[in-house]
């Protein structure tokens, strides 16, 4: 079976020409046919930059898709009806057999909250793991967090999907470290490690956006979609995969 896998940072739906367009993210990612969509930086409710609209249910109602909504950064206030959040997201064509949201908070409340997103899915008959990350910015609390993940792929007895933004460079300590567990499904299609940038999408010159499979995935191709660059300030990117029997 093939599955077609792909990572999205849709920054709140606001793309490079500062317009927000939700409908724009959601086309896109149609356009890819992807099976398993996790995304970063999605709002619920979180403030005037997106409407305050529930960005998660949108997409997945545009797109017809089960999805599970992890925040990062949760608010309330008196007199607000709902919560402001904004995180992670996963949309699946696939059945959803249970979830998870890991929130960091190995420093709350001095630098923007971050969490990853844990779901199992049924494939055909095997249950398979999914992890949406977006890591911080800062070196320490992305050691911190890439070490949290690294636990739960050690941990993990079944096929794994990781995916997200993880803001490292594919030479990092952090890159090293989760490939002696899983494959980076780029390199594996480009074995000298060049290409495969997503950031910032007008004119890609960083690879902040990656997914890695375990061994029990065979990489049949991974790609950047260009369909439409001003969608948001990151590409997508995407890669197809064959469950095997490993």
């Amino acid at each position: 079976m093939c599955i077609k896998v792909l990572t999205f940072n849709i920054h709140h739906g606001r793309g490079k020409d500062k317009k927000l367009d939700l409908q724009r993210i959601s086309n896109v990612i149609r356009k890819t046919d992807a099976d398993i969509i996790g995304l970063n930086e999605v709002d619920k409710h979180f403030s005037e930059r997106s409407d305050f609209i529930d960005q998660a249910l949108f997409l997945a109602q545009d797109l017809n898709m089960e999805y599970v909504y992890g925040p990062a950064v949760s608010i309330e206030k008196p007199g607000e009806k709902n919560k402001r959040q904004f995180g992670n997201a996963l949309f699946t064509r696939f059945p959803i057999v249970k979830s998870q949201n890991h929130p960091f908070d190995f420093l709350p409340r001095i630098m923007e909250d971050r969490a990853l997103l844990e779901v199992k899915l049924r494939i055909g008959e095997q249950e398979v793991t999914i992890l949406v990350v977006h890591l911080s910015l800062t070196p320490f609390l992305r050691q911190k967090e890439s070490a949290f993940i690294l636990k739960k792929i050690k941990d993990n007895i079944t096929p794994s999907i990781v995916m997200g933004d993880w803001n490292m460079s594919p030479v990092s300590k952090t890159r090293r470290k989760v490939t002696q567990y899983l494959k980076d499904v780029w390199i594996e299609n480009n074995l000298k490690n060049k290409g495969g940038n997503t950031f910032p999408s007008d004119h890609p010159i960083r690879r902040l956006d990656y997914i890695f499979v375990s061994k029990e995935f065979e990489v049949i191709d991974s790609e950047v979609i260009r369909v439409d660059k001003k969608a948001s300030d990151h590409l997508p990117f995407m890669t197809t995969v064959k469950l095997t029997s490993e």
